[in-house]
């Protein structure tokens, strides 16, 4: 890995002019989503398009996805050309406000990793700012967006804080939509929860919840993170 890009098996992910590198959060996600009987897929903030790009490999869905920064856009547009699944991609920089405005194509699956940090620090960056708190994209107009564009069968899937989840969570049933699954993210199986994925639908079957550690107690790369990451990541 470098700064400026990330080699996965079957792609690369350019990114020296994206806001935001490629993390564990987007690579969690775009490992979890379940893509059974997907036709269309919508990435809200795809970044340099990592998530939309491993979605691609798993299925062959058309993926549409948007992103308000215009130079993350950019990179995203040229990490999708240059891949084996162009066809099936592309990319509108724009906000979700505007996309939800202007467009009434509804998608089977919707995924984000939103911007969650309302309440600290910001950071010098603006695109990073931008990428990471909630001032452009607050819960309402994304959950807004995905009542939207959503298809009344179809799936959306996020990644969290754990407190920012659950308060996602109170949130979108309001707008009829139900966390039917979560995934715990450890860092370690002593340490806190960090991360949760959750999936939501406008269905309510609910599934049992599972916990995941990255790295066991001795810093090794856990069995299960190595499974479900194993199709991406070069070292597995």
């Amino acid at each position: 890995m470098g700064n400026n890009y990330f080699r996965f098996k079957q792609f690369v992910v350019k990114q020296e002019t994206a806001a935001m590198k490629v993390g564990t959060d987007g690579v969690l996600l775009g490992a979890w989503v379940d893509i059974e009987n997907i036709n269309s897929v919508l990435d809200i903030g795809t970044g340099s398009g990592v998530i939309a790009l491993m979605i691609a490999q798993r299925c062959n869905a058309r993926i549409q996805a948007i992103e308000i920064d215009i130079p993350s856009a950019v990179q995203a547009k040229h990490n999708f050309e240059q891949s084996l699944w162009n066809n099936r991609l592309s990319v509108e920089a724009l906000s979700l406000q505007e996309y939800s405005k202007n467009h009434s194509a509804k998608f089977d699956l919707i995924v984000s990793n939103p911007p969650y940090f309302n309440k600290s620090l910001k950071s010098p960056s603006p695109e990073r700012t931008l990428t990471r708190h909630t001032d452009e994209l607050p819960n309402a107009d994304l959950l807004v967006g995905i009542s939207n564009l959503l298809q009344p069968e179809g799936r959306f899937c996020a990644i969290f804080p754990y407190t920012e989840g659950n308060i996602f969570i109170a949130e979108a049933i309001n707008y009829g939509l139900f966390c039917n699954k979560k995934l715990f993210v450890q860092t370690k199986p002593d340490k806190p929860v960090i991360r949760v994925l959750m999936e939501f639908s406008f269905i309510k079957r609910r599934l049992p919840d599972r916990t995941i550690s990255i790295h066991t107690t001795e810093g090794e790369y856990t069995e299960e993170y190595k499974w479900l990451t194993a199709d991406f990541y070069l070292a597995f």
